[in-house]
């Protein structure tokens, strides 16, 4: 198993030429299945307002203990994780733009399913990040994953 990041927090969006670039230098033959997950911030409507951007803030300490916890987690859970990619953005990301890239190579696609659903679910609950929703008249609130 490989485990390819050097941080689990980058500030600002996630590039989608991000994405490829990791892809490109997987050099891994057993690898049957990636499977990608995106999480892009919304341009939810609250109260007749519009969601601009979130500011997100953490703990990198934590956050680097806390995802070690759940990739070890899910190592144990499915066998057949190869590769495993994970970034959280911090600072400002407007409606739009990635937050979140999950990447997860496994031998077979039944697994990558499940590895990359499973430590999504676990980021959204454990990992010591929070938002701030901006509306578009620049009010905002803090809010939690759902």
């Amino acid at each position: 198993m490989v485990i390819q990041n050097q941080g689990f927090l980058q500030d600002g969006p996630v590039p989608f030429q991000q994405i490829a670039d990791i892809l490109v230098k997987i050099n891994a033959l057993n690898i049957g299945a990636y499977s990608i997950f995106l999480g892009q911030v919304r341009a939810d409507v609250l109260e007749e307002k519009k969601v601009k951007y979130i500011e997100y803030s953490s703990y990198p300490q934590m956050v680097e203990a806390e995802m070690k916890k759940i990739l070890d987690h899910c190592f144990s859970l499915y066998s057949d994780i190869e590769f495993v990619h994970v970034v959280h953005s911090t600072g400002i990301v407007k409606a739009g733009e990635l937050s979140l890239l999950v990447i997860v190579g496994c031998g077979h696609r039944k697994e990558s399913f499940k590895a990359v659903e499973t430590i999504v679910e676990l980021i959204k609950e454990r990992l010591p990040v929070w938002k701030k929703e901006y509306f578009s008249d620049d009010s905002y609130i803090w809010t939690q994953n759902k």
